[in-house]
């Protein structure tokens, strides 16, 4: 429970008394008529959701809050997830919100908005690419070294760039800042050849301490962002989550239908 506590102030006058004679005192002001009290702007639907939510969750991370596709709702990113506060901030859903008329999943929709625009912030100089020779798809894998899918996942990596997708790895070791799994995504990084070092982590060969420059940490905080919840975790170049592993001929078939459900 809060108290308010107010400091207390003690005004002191000092009077003179004086034996002259009384002298007239000046006539008292008319008091002055109070005007109507400025109103109160009242908060745009944004704000009072924004407010509904942080009184909720005061530590979340809002970084969006636009028109719901429903009307009376407002739709609200909090950490690369999606969720639906009402206009007047009561009430709050969180879900998949289904166009049936579309048959469309309007909630991963928008989640892969927000992931695209966050992962297209990460140049090439912040990843380690096995490209296709003539590529026909592009995922971003966030990967831990001791992950036994994403080794398995990497014990396939021609095969995927032979079906023409290419791979472009971020870290995301599971352990956490500093954990041994960091440690050695820091060795892949600080290697002199980042793709032959990560072949050799992924076989379970170990590497010389990595002491440079590197991007783990930034990998590992956009991972938490974009509401990663295991690895390896493949995300298409329109943003969309398509695994955990998958093998190449299953990955190669699920990107070509959702290639071409974007081009209806």
């Amino acid at each position: 429970m809060f108290r308010r506590h107010l400091p207390a102030f003690a005004l002191m006058v000092s009077l003179s008394a004086c034996a002259a004679e009384p002298q007239a005192q000046a006539p008292a002001a008319a008091p002055v008529a109070a005007g109507p009290a400025a109103p109160v702007p009242a908060l745009s639907a944004d704000d009072t959701v924004r407010a509904a939510l942080l009184s909720l969750l005061p530590d979340a991370k809002i970084t969006h809050v636009v028109a719901a596709p429903m009307p009376g709702f407002r739709e609200v990113a909090v950490d690369g997830r999606i969720l639906y506060v009402s206009d007047d901030g009561r009430f709050l859903m969180q879900g998949a919100l289904i166009d049936v008329a579309r048959r469309d999943n309007l909630t991963l929709v928008s989640e892969a908005g927000l992931r695209k625009a966050m992962l297209d912030a990460v140049g090439p100089d912040r990843r380690i690419v096995f490209a296709a020779a003539k590529p026909r798809h592009t995922v971003t894998v966030f990967t831990d070294i001791d992950c036994g899918y994403c080794r398995r996942m990497h014990s396939q990596v021609a095969d995927y760039n032979r079906l023409g997708i290419s791979i472009e790895y971020l870290f995301y070791p599971r352990g956490g800042l500093g954990s041994e799994s960091f440690e050695k995504a820091v060795a892949v990084w600080c290697a002199p050849d980042r793709r032959k070092a990560m072949t050799a982590a992924k076989a379970g060969e170990s590497l010389p301490r990595g002491k440079c420059t590197n991007p783990v940490t930034m990998d590992y905080d956009l991972g938490r962002r974009v509401g990663l919840d295991g690895t390896p975790a493949i995300y298409t170049s329109a943003g969309r989550q398509i695994g955990g592993y998958l093998p190449p001929d299953e990955m190669l078939a699920r990107l070509d239908e959702l290639a071409a459900d974007a081009a209806r």
